[in-house]
């Protein structure tokens, strides 16, 4: 149908979801279904009493961590009232049935998020930030193929029966089965990760950027038209029949666009993640204050005037709760009240609110009153936050540190200036010696990513009138330059660190559990041996008197801590104990892998059972395997996961954890989610020195499965202080020193970290707010 283009007005809102409501999905005439960080799917049905409002039908309860991406399958023999696919987080591909609201198939295969699924004909095939795409026939996984070099985060297919992904490489790529038919080119930036798709029948297809632009592509790769106007990554994008456009973004803004000219903007108290069109016009916004919008065009669809003066006053004290006046939010500042207290000296100034703005007053001591100054600057706004220095915003202001007991300098800089330009003028107005002009340079070009600037030839010193000093090129400086270069070399100056540092991140070391009560332990595994003494049918699993002694004498060794450097095994020591792993019944273990778990701290202990690990018959994974089969029991995860942790300690054993990484986190990848608190630290525990360690050998796949862990349990609500504070560090430093930086961008990490400084667990909000640490993370995304 054509839509005469006016404004769209909100209809209603459907409320429900407890979290951001991440993606929408709309089921033909039959409702709409939405996904949300709060780990569930919701379907909306029509309200049979109000045509423009829809009811919550049903809640489809199966993800572990934040759901994204949802499919619709229309009606057929299998799915008669139709279904709808899900992907999550937590890796997995989910199908559901509509008329029982039960999950039906679980479809397990990729490693890290699930970021896209589409339907190809009976087919399903899913996107991950495992940077590979995946296809699913009848529950199974018929085919794989690695897509990109970089997280897949969108996949849609086309009516011709051909695929296209995005990536946070920067590329679309058109597929013919697995064959790369064509890659598109054109979000071209450094961290111009595609984001969104959609299929914009007879001319191409739409992608939405990080870039903060939306594009159309012909299926030849030619960019037909650029749609610029975010002030912020744009999450999705949606085509109607009647040549609209809509696209969401991180700005707060649904944006609306014909003919590549944006004709409204709709604006949302928080983040829109997704945006979709009804077929009848209507638009769907997915926002992060957890509600689904619906704007209409049509004067009788729109909502009663208290609904619009409530959404209206909504808006409005969201915008209040994030305006910031002179580096303080506005609802921070005292109201007139304030000014009832006399000042201290005249001149004092105080800021106080008033309406939506700050003001600021002045103390006049000699008529005892508080004289008006004015109002104050706002500071930047939400997905527009530009440093500010004396007033002014720049890409960035750098704070630099010349030592020597002197106050940290402020380097302001915007991408557009030229480095040696913005050196020199710098250093002129900090009196500091122009001899330094390329340290700061080169401390400006690795801060701020243009490692490839070309300097413009024609560049002439503005002080000394020549061309600029290169390291490697003979000198063309000036005698006039050289003599005052010869005055200002006098001063010395203290190197400027190029990296800030932070009290918890970068994490460096190892964290272990070395305590243990050695007399319990044997007690234990007397009771149990005792125990398959007087079991008829288990007598022979029972241990000897001969070989219990030895336990005692293995326990002895460990107890003496001050003689590790001495002390030593038998061979046979280590083979009982893996003779009691590989024997005993599954209940009864947990005392003999407590015994492991020192024994690997022992110098002598970690030799003698690498020899074990590295053979044909892997111990340490049978182990693993064993004790996470289901059901699990609990004392078995918490000993074998804290004997894993200790493994760290010793680095002949990194290249085996290294190598195993995803089997093991896969393998205890439930443990976070547990009631028992010792087990969720112990999880957090070992993901934290997964952590150092992968950023130690500088493994980009498995700093992401880290990554990805991490953030599962920065995300979960029911986790205990001290093991999130240890997920938050892992966080941290893998984006400080690890290789993940733009896949934690793609995992909304600045969300966690926003999270984190309001949490309701003192430890966490004392620990981010003293530390900086969801700062770092803040600043490390921008």
């Amino acid at each position: 149908m054509d839509i005469d283009f006016k404004e769209y007005q909100l209809s209603c809102e459907l409320r429900g979801h407890e979290d951001d409501v991440r993606g929408i999905c709309v089921c033909d005439n039959v409702g709409i279904a939405t996904s949300s960080r709060d780990r569930t799917v919701r379907f909306w049905s029509l309200d049979p009493s109000d045509k423009r409002k829809y009811l919550s039908s049903k809640i489809l309860f199966g993800h572990t961590s934040f759901v994204g991406p949802l499919a619709w399958i229309s009606p057929n023999e299998e799915f008669p009232e139709g279904g709808i696919v899900s992907g999550g987080m937590d890796t997995m591909v989910l199908v559901w049935d509509l008329r029982t609201g039960e999950k039906v198939r679980t479809l397990k295969g990729h490693q890290l998020q699930v970021t896209g699924v589409a339907l190809d004909n009976k087919d399903i095939v899913s996107s991950s930030v495992d940077c590979t795409l995946r296809r699913w026939r009848n529950g199974q996984l018929v085919e794989f193929w690695e897509a990109h070099n970089a997280p897949i985060q969108a996949v849609i297919s086309l009516p011709s029966g051909e695929l296209v992904s995005g990536s946070s490489d920067t590329t679309l790529k058109l597929w013919r089965g697995k064959t790369c038919a064509h890659t598109f080119v054109g979000h071209t930036g450094e961290k111009d990760t595609v984001r969104g798709l959609a299929v914009m029948p007879g001319l191409g297809i739409l992608s939405a950027s990080h870039d903060c632009t939306i594009r159309l592509w012909a299926l030849t790769g030619e960019v037909l038209m650029e749609m610029v106007g975010h002030a912020a990554i744009v999450y999705s994008v949606d085509y109607h029949a009647s040549g609209l456009i809509v696209s969401g973004s991180e700005d707060r803004f649904a944006k609306i666009w014909k003919d590549g000219v944006c004709v409204q903007s709709i604006e949302h108290p928080g983040c829109v993640w997704d945006a979709k069109f009804l077929e009848s016009g209507d638009i769907l916004t997915a926002c992060s204050d957890g509600v689904i919008r619906i704007w209409t065009l049509l004067p009788d669809k729109v909502a009663e005037p208290l609904e619009l003066e409530a959404y209206a006053s909504e808006l409005s004290s969201y915008k209040r709760s994030r305006k910031k006046v002179g580096g303080l939010k506005l609802e921070d500042l005292p109201g007139l009240e304030a000014l009832q207290i006399p000042g201290t000296n005249d001149g004092q100034t105080k800021i106080v609110r008033e309406g939506d703005n700050g003001v600021a007053y002045s103390w006049n001591m000699k008529e005892q009153k508080w004289d008006k100054v004015g109002e104050v600057v706002d500071g930047p706004d939400d997905g527009m936050n530009r440093p500010v220095l004396d007033g002014i915003q720049y890409d960035y202001v750098f704070d630099v540190d010349i030592g020597d007991g002197e106050p940290i300098r402020k380097l302001p800089y915007n991408r557009s200036d030229n480095p040696y330009d913005a050196a020199d003028k710098w250093l002129l107005k900090e009196n500091l010696p122009l001899s330094y002009r390329q340290q700061i340079v080169e401390f400006i070009l690795q801060n701020t990513g243009q490692r490839d600037f070309n300097l413009n030839p024609s560049f002439r010193d503005p002080y000394t009138g020549s061309s600029a000093y290169i390291p490697g090129e003979p000198s063309r400086t000036s005698d006039k330059a050289l003599s005052s270069n010869t005055f200002y070399n006098l001063v010395y100056i203290t190197v400027i660190s190029a990296k800030p540092t932070y009290k918890h991140i970068p994490k460096k070391g190892m964290l272990v559990f070395d305590a243990a009560q050695f007399d319990g332990i044997l007690k234990k595994i007397t009771e149990f041996n005792n125990a398959l003494l007087s079991d008829s049918e288990k007598k022979n699993l029972s241990l000897t008197e001969l070989e219990i002694s030895r336990l005692a004498a293995v326990v002895k060794i460990l107890k003496d801590t001050s003689h590790y450097h001495s002390s030593s095994f038998a061979d046979v020591d280590i083979s009982l104990l893996l003779k009691l792993l590989k024997t005993w019944p599954l209940a009864m273990i947990f005392p003999v892998i407590d015994v492991l778990r020192m024994i690997i701290l022992h110098p002598d202990g970690a030799r003698l059972l690498l020899k074990h690990v590295e053979n044909e018959n892997d111990v340490l994974m049978e182990m693993i395997k064993k004790v996470t089969a289901n059901p699990a029991v609990s004392a078995n995860l918490l000993t074998s996961i804290r004997a894993v942790s200790n493994l760290f300690k010793n680095s002949n054993n990194h290249n085996w954890l290294q190598k195993h990484c995803s089997e093991i986190l896969d393998a205890f990848s439930s443990c976070y989610s547990s009631p028992n608190k010792n087990l969720q630290l112990s999880y957090t525990t070992l993901i934290l020195n997964y952590a150092v360690l992968l950023i130690e050998k500088k493994d980009e796949e498995g700093q992401s499965q880290v990554l990805s862990a991490a953030l599962e349990i920065a995300e979960e609500e029911n986790i205990e202080a001290d093991s999130k504070f240890r997920a938050l560090v892992a966080i941290g430093s893998l984006m400080l020193d690890g290789l993940v930086k733009r896949i934690a961008m793609d995992f909304d990490v600045g969300n966690i970290a926003k999270m984190a400084k309001t949490s309701k667990e003192t430890k966490i909000a004392e620990d981010c707010e003293t530390d900086k640490q969801p700062e770092v993370i803040d600043k490390m995304v921008d």
